[in-house]
């Protein structure tokens, strides 16, 4: 059975009343996670998001703080040129209240992805792993740190930088498996 792995991003999130909208994944953008590059390639989640799988929404990967799910349409997920989409009606639970208040103030850390790599879903060239194909089971609206470097999260259509002091601590736990 494949590894299964998770990824964070700080990415546009924009909060529209009691929806948060934006990006769980980008195409095509490199993130050192350890001693590699990783990247994931257009269409890598097409055939997860065809295959009908119930996908989570969760706060901080927390399965007992689920947000929305497919199977409900409480959570909408698609691709475009730009990445892995997502729409998620925010529940009237603590969880909900808390992320909804965080978006409000610009305080989230940004989204994450859980997946697996089915076999032949990856190519390396080099320390360059890219990721063509992801078996998706969860998002994950997250509190702290991204992943992926120099990117943004939005809400209310204010943008935060991260500081690259974050982002590095965010790798170190990534790969302590934290």
């Amino acid at each position: 059975m494949a590894e299964r792995e998770r990824r964070s991003v700080a990415l546009e999130v924009r909060s529209k009343g009691r929806r948060l909208e934006g990006y769980a994944a980008l195409f095509d953008v490199e993130a050192r996670i350890g001693p590699i590059r990783e990247k994931i390639a257009p269409g890598a989640f097409a055939a997860s998001l065809a295959s009908g799988a119930d996908i989570l929404a969760l706060a901080d990967h927390d399965p007992a703080r689920v947000l929305a799910r497919t199977r409900s349409g409480s959570l909408r997920l698609s691709e475009d040129s730009r990445g892995l989409a997502f729409d998620l009606a925010i529940p009237e639970t603590q969880a909900g209240r808390d992320i909804l208040a965080l978006a409000e103030r610009s305080d989230l850390g940004g989204m994450s992805f859980g997946f697996q790599v089915p076999a032949g879903g990856e190519e390396w060239v080099g320390e360059l792993r890219t990721i063509r194909a992801a078996e998706l089971f969860e998002i994950s609206v997250v509190s702290a740190w991204p992943a992926y470097e120099g990117t943004t999260i939005t809400a209310r259509s204010r943008q935060i930088a991260l500081p690259p002091r974050l982002a590095l601590a965010s790798r170190y736990l990534e790969i302590l498996g934290a």
